[in-house]
């Protein structure tokens, strides 16, 4: 016997089938057929798609460990980000979603509401706030969209992807992609990641700074 459909229940399934089909192949009907309902039966419970939209946002939100408030803000924020990395790893579909809903959920607004008072916290300006917000979540949402486009990111990936570029082009032709290959890409341990903790430093590091300058 099918469990009793809830909003909870349409949520999971959509989220559990955005996540094994992309949220462009997204549908009532699939979703439907994946919680074993019937489509209009879907909607007793949430109005609209963009209302399902809505909530799978809100319970990817709700994944993301929020900035621990018992430590200075830059280490709080970088909990926070990789948290955030993670967790946009396993729903490929959600970095362009995360910032564009009109009716955000209370996982949402709980969540920037506890990023902006870690910066508060942190003794930020509320425009130097705004920046290091901005900033961070453009890293971030970016780096997402950078790591699940990516056709290879670890070193044996790598290889063999190099392998198969070099045999359909003259790459003499491009010394300093094959120096940067040679030289760090092919490296033993190499891991794409790591630009990740990189451009996090990197970021929080200036904003420390500028936020000294103010």
């Amino acid at each position: 016997m099918a469990p009793t459909l809830s909003p909870e229940l349409v949520l999971e399934g959509a989220l559990t089938l955005a996540d094994e089909i992309g949220i462009e192949a997204f549908t009532i009907r699939k979703l439907a057929a994946t919680i074993d309902a019937k489509p209009m039966s879907i909607y007793h419970h949430l109005p609209s798609k963009e209302a399902i939209i809505d909530g799978m946002v809100d319970l990817v939100f709700a994944e993301i460990e929020l900035p621990p408030d018992d430590t200075d803000w830059k280490t709080a924020m970088g909990v926070r980000a990789r948290s955030a990395r993670a967790v946009l790893a396993r729903h490929q579909w959600a970095a362009p979603l995360m910032e564009s809903r009109t009716n955000p959920g209370p996982a949402t607004l709980g969540h920037h509401d506890a990023v902006l008072g870690c910066l508060r916290r942190g003794g930020l300006s509320v425009e130097m706030t705004a920046h290091a917000y901005a900033v961070i979540d453009a890293f971030i949402y970016g780096f997402a969209l950078q790591e699940a486009s990516l056709p290879a990111t670890s070193g044996d990936e790598m290889a063999e992807l190099v392998d198969t570029v070099a045999a359909g082009a003259p790459m003499e032709n491009y010394p300093h992609m094959m120096e940067l290959v040679a030289q760090h890409v092919m490296k033993p341990g190499y891991d794409f990641g790591k630009e990740f903790d990189f451009g996090l430093d990197l970021i929080l590091n200036g904003l420390e700074a500028a936020a000294l300058d103010r």
